[in-house]
């Protein structure tokens, strides 16, 4: 038995340790390919100016 559970926007719970570890080796990738916050706001006023 999985030691919790918790659930994703859709509602849907997610009960087993397999499909937590996909979605927190998911969101690790998602995290790691992100901009740091400085860099992300740079990015958003570069796009704005170009509009």
């Amino acid at each position: 038995m999985p030691t919790f559970s918790t659930s994703s926007p859709d509602s849907a719970f997610i009960d087993s340790e397999a499909q937590l570890g996909a979605f927190r080796t998911l969101f690790h990738k998602v995290e790691a390919a992100s901009l740091d916050p400085e860099r992300s706001r740079d990015f958003i006023h570069k796009l704005a100016k170009e509009l």
